[in-house]
């Protein structure tokens, strides 16, 4: 391998979804000079870890170059007992991954929340590069968040800055129930927003099973129920973000995830968003990822 510098010039990012483990890697300039995926074991935490040195040994194997690692997964490190927590991908909970995955690749690793990643690299170099304060938001299966200030990432004391999808849903009405997450707790901003909250709000209410692309086109094509669900839908996600424009007063709050999507988002939130923040006008742009899907790997890479 090329070790010409004692510090690897390319970086690696890896990111642990769900579904797909995904690594790019980044040369000096931060431009992707190689990309490769692979499905997720998301049941068997060694493999999760196997998948995740393969990737890594083929990336570099293929460059000839040695890397920077940066990694970013769903949930968080306890800055307390180190151990992974909050992970939709329940097996790498409780379990104690830096360690585990630093032992597997013989070198450091840094690791963040994949939210954080997303907020990272479109802070960086996405659609919130000219922006001080950048509130970054997944919109996907769950719900997320991630805050750059002045392009630094601000975790906070537990780990848990930005984590919006688990406060409860603001200004609750009695006809937004208050449906379990997984995290224990009922009536989060997640079992709303997210895809998957938004699929289990229609079942609720109509007894059928759509999927979130199915509701979203026929609301376009003018059913009721689906011209229904999504109109509540873009209520209380214009409720969620307010509670984090009264708190933070992001500069903008960029939207990635399967749902950011969804064109409508753009042109329904602002207006909604005016009638609950604590402000006699609202101008915060909201605007839609840069590098797409590929935001979260991106800022793994750049951590």
């Amino acid at each position: 391998m090329n070790q010409q510098s004692d510090i690897p010039r390319h970086r690696l990012g890896i990111d642990l979804g769900g579904t797909k483990i995904e690594a790019v890697v980044l040369n000096e300039l931060l431009h992707p000079v190689y990309r490769k995926r692979m499905d997720t074991p998301a049941e068997d935490y060694d493999r999760v870890l196997q998948s995740i040195v393969e990737l890594v040994h083929q990336a570099e194997t293929e460059l000839e170059i040695k890397t920077r690692i940066g990694i970013g997964t769903p949930g968080a490190i306890s800055p307390r007992s180190g151990l992974l927590r909050n992970s939709n991908t329940v097996c790498l909970n409780g379990k104690p991954f830096v360690a585990d995955i630093q032992e597997c690749l013989q070198r450091p690793v840094k690791i963040q929340n994949d939210a954080n990643c997303f907020a990272l690299s479109e802070a960086l170099t996405g659609a919130g590069k000219n922006y001080s304060v950048v509130f970054g938001v997944i919109l996907g299966t769950g719900t997320g968040g991630g805050l750059v200030i002045n392009q630094t990432l601000l975790t906070g004391l537990h780990a848990i800055s930005g984590e919006w999808g688990h406060n409860p849903l603001p200004w609750h009405k009695e006809t937004d129930g208050s449906p379990p997450c997984y995290c224990g707790k009922s009536g989060c901003i997640e079992t709303f927003v997210s895809g998957t909250g938004l699929e289990g709000e229609y079942q609720r209410r109509h007894a059928e099973a759509l999927s979130s692309r199915q509701i979203v086109q026929g609301a376009r094509e003018g059913v009721e129920t689906c011209v229904q669900a999504m109109e509540r839908y873009f209520d209380q996600l214009a409720r969620a973000l307010a509670h984090v424009v009264n708190i933070i007063d992001p500069d903008v709050i960029v939207l990635g995830g399967g749902m950011s999507n969804i064109e409508e988002i753009y042109r329904q939130l602002p207006n909604r968003l005016g009638d609950y923040a604590f402000s006699d006008y609202f101008a915060t742009p909201i605007i839609p990822a840069r590098h797409g899907d590929a935001s979260g790997v991106l800022g793994a890479a750049m951590l």
